[in-house]
């Protein structure tokens, strides 16, 4: 059954991240306001309260994410004032009156010049990590070496990746060591492949650039890696000018896989590549057992797909930016004609459909607002 339900979220600016927590019953949303807030899903009615709102970065917010429950409730945030920030729930100490959630700021991670764009936490058996990526081309990784003390952040290791970072993720994967994607938004097509896989090798500690995915070549927005739950190879979702599904295997599984020294070497395989936004892919995610992939773009349309057992892709439900399912069978009905210079089929909207798109480059910061409230 098809159910959407809308929430005023009394944000007062764009809403750049929307993040659910490990069991999906609680969720965060980070805007261009500099807040953040957490919304609680009521059990008896299915519907969100918001139960915390603060400001938490002197500019836009970017990016929110949850760190897995065995940790507690924490989340962290990136923002355009150059910093990351771990904040912490504490529940019934110290609270003022009437009050039963407080957040509380456990670190600043300031070790960017530049604007922080992601954050993610690592996957539970990789320990307590975190990665942020910055314009300034450096992915950082972080561990809180006591998990009681969250104020006690130490900078692990510093990734350069020579492309300004729009975007980072973790591989869930246990069977294989420790995996990042990285995506760049750098607008020259002449920089190569905007996105770079990173694996962590343990014989010598450091983090290794293994593959440039060079088909990916226009700015990327996100990147997702889907949960592995057995697969002998990897998927990895990217949000660029149109959705690609790229699959990553592993071609040698002797010393590298073992801890030896040396790199593992990957085939790159493109399964997917969806033009059906018929516009930026600003956003990308994927259900817990990796096989539905959800997109959003400058269409207002959010979109499913899913994957068959030959490995071809198919968008399976298409849902508007008000909540309205569209008819999957009249949306693939829509007509093609030919370009009459270059005789090449080109999709023409049925009668009706109204696109609107926004000019290339969007999102941008408020310049002179965000600029002026960044600490020197």
């Amino acid at each position: 059954m098809f159910v959407a339900k809308s929430i005023q979220s009394d944000h007062k600016d764009l809403i750049h991240d929307v993040s659910f927590d490990f069991h999906g019953t609680r969720m965060a949303t980070c805007s261009s306001d500099q807040c953040v807030k957490i919304w609680d899903q009521d059990s008896s009615n299915g519907e969100w309260k918001c139960s915390a709102s603060w400001r938490v970065h002197s500019g836009s917010v970017w990016r929110v994410t949850w760190a897995h429950p065995e940790f507690g409730q924490v989340v962290a945030t990136c923002s355009f004032d150059r910093t990351a920030a771990i904040w912490e729930e504490m529940m019934g100490e110290n609270l003022a009156e009437g009050e039963h959630h407080a957040w509380i700021k456990r670190a600043s991670l300031v070790d960017s010049r530049t604007a922080v764009t992601d954050v993610k936490f690592a996957p539970k058996h990789l320990g307590f990590l975190l990665a942020t990526c910055s314009t300034d081309g450096i992915v950082r990784v972080y561990e809180a070496p006591d998990v009681m003390n969250l104020s006690q952040w130490s900078l692990q290791h510093e990734i350069s990746c020579k492309l300004k970072c729009s975007c980072l993720s973790w591989n869930t994967s246990r069977r294989h060591p420790a995996m990042l994607a990285v995506g760049s938004d750098d607008p020259n097509p002449s920089a190569g492949g905007k996105v770079q896989i990173y694996e962590y090798n343990d014989a010598n500690r450091k983090w290794n650039k293994v593959e440039t995915i060079a088909m990916v070549t226009d700015a990327v927005h996100d990147v997702a890696f889907a949960p592995n739950l057995g697969r002998s190879y990897h998927l990895l979702a990217v949000a660029s000018k149109t959705l690609k599904v790229i699959s990553i295997e592993p071609l040698r599984r002797d010393g590298t896989l073992s801890g030896a020294t040396g790199l593992t070497r990957f085939e790159l395989r493109q399964v997917g590549d969806f033009p059906n936004h018929d516009s930026q892919v600003w956003r990308v995610c994927w259900n817990v057992l990796g096989t539905v992939l959800v997109s959003s773009g400058d269409d207002s349309c959010v979109r499913m797909w899913k994957g068959n057992y030959l490995g071809n892709w198919k968008c399976i439900a298409v849902m508007k930016g008000d909540g309205t399912k569209i008819d999957m069978e009249r949306n693939q009905s829509t007509l093609y004609s030919r370009d009459k210079q270059t005789a090449q089929p080109v999709r023409t909207p049925a009668q009706g459909v109204m696109n609107i798109r926004r000019s290339e480059g969007w999102p941008k910061f408020t310049t002179n607002k965000d600029q002026g409230n960044v600490m020197m």
